[in-house]
């Protein structure tokens, strides 16, 4: 029986490092996570997420 590909591990965008735990009812990774779906609909939230981002590589 050939075995299958590993699929790289899923990271959670909203909580850049850590991986995806599935922490959304129904959510099979950050494709179908509500969570995800409605941070990166506030345009605020996900441009305050981006600036920490930002400030955390310069560091």
């Amino acid at each position: 029986m050939p075995s299958q590909p590993s699929r790289p591990d899923a990271k959670c965008p909203v909580r850049p490092g850590d991986p995806c735990s599935l922490c959304w009812p129904g959510a099979t990774g950050p494709a179908d996570c509500g969570l995800v779906y409605l941070a990166r609909n506030d345009e605020e939230l996900w441009a305050q997420r981006g600036e920490i981002l930002r400030k955390q590589r310069q560091a």
